[in-house]
């Protein structure tokens, strides 16, 4: 499951079965850790997911900002909670370019405000299978 982790949502992604095709499936609205975390091992439980894919931000340079730390220290806190292994994946301009393909596709404003988290988090996940020879 690919998961892009914003300050506000957290967009979810899903891949076939043959760990080809990343598709979007939804955006949980973030509260609190334990309510985010149990929401997304709900979500695992349902779907029967392997792996979680965790888009980690990192600066364009490379190095890491509050945003990575943040994705570093969610995915450290996760892990205490399940067995499901969690790999960060560098997104670096992941929202960028899936908003950049929303405007090209002429979606609205309020449309894409709907899509992005989930379709980033597709886009990550989709880095990560294409990568590692699924996709």
């Amino acid at each position: 499951m690919g998961i892009d982790l914003g300050t506000k949502t957290i967009g979810l992604a899903l891949s076939d079965v043959s760990l080809t095709i990343a598709s979007p499936l939804e955006t949980i609205r973030r509260t609190k850790f334990g309510a985010d975390a149990e929401a997304l091992r709900a979500v695992a439980r349902q779907h029967g997911i392997g792996g979680f894919v965790l888009g980690h931000p990192l600066n364009l340079d490379g190095s890491k900002g509050p945003r990575a730390q943040a994705s570093e220290s969610f995915a450290r806190n996760l892990g205490k909670l399940t067995d499901i292994p969690i790999a960060l994946w560098d997104e670096r301009m992941s929202t960028a370019a899936v908003t950049r393909t929303l405007i090209e596709a002429d979606a609205s404003r309020r449309r894409r405000a709907e899509v992005v988290d989930k379709m980033a988090a597709a886009f990550i996940l989709q880095g990560a299978l294409d990568r590692l020879g699924y996709g």
